[in-house]
């Protein structure tokens, strides 16, 4: 059984840096296409960026050049590097990876969640 586990929310101030991580069991991020998803209240739950079984990454406008994707293969873990935070950054950040096939912008393709991470920013 695939399991995600997300860490590293917190609250930080605007400009500040934060990492979150994802570690994974009952599967290996090598070869996984895994995206990380930030929902706020009223909204849906969207994509942030993702990055493709071979380790192509995708950033969403938002965030692109600020934050960060990657894969640990030893520690079998994903990682999301967050610079320059803004408050608009807030929000519940939600990992996911798709059991087959390619990476896409769509939730309702990943098949495999974590429970979210919060993470706060103040001006």
């Amino acid at each position: 059984q695939v399991q995600l586990v997300e860490s590293g929310g917190d609250s930080v101030q605007a400009g500040g840096t934060l990492r979150l991580s994802c570690a994974m069991s009952g599967s290996s991020v090598s070869g996984t296409c895994m995206g990380w998803f930030r929902q706020t209240p009223g909204k849906e739950r969207e994509v942030i960026t993702f990055i493709t079984g071979d380790d192509r990454p995708w950033y969403g406008e938002s965030v692109k050049g600020r934050f960060v994707i990657s894969k640990d293969v030893a520690k079998n873990t994903l990682y999301l590097e967050m610079n320059a935070l803004k408050p608009e950054d807030s929000g519940v950040y939600y990992c996911a990876a798709k059991s087959v096939g390619y990476c896409t912008t769509r939730s309702d393709r990943y098949y495999y969640w974590g429970q979210g991470t919060q993470v706060t920013v103040s001006s």
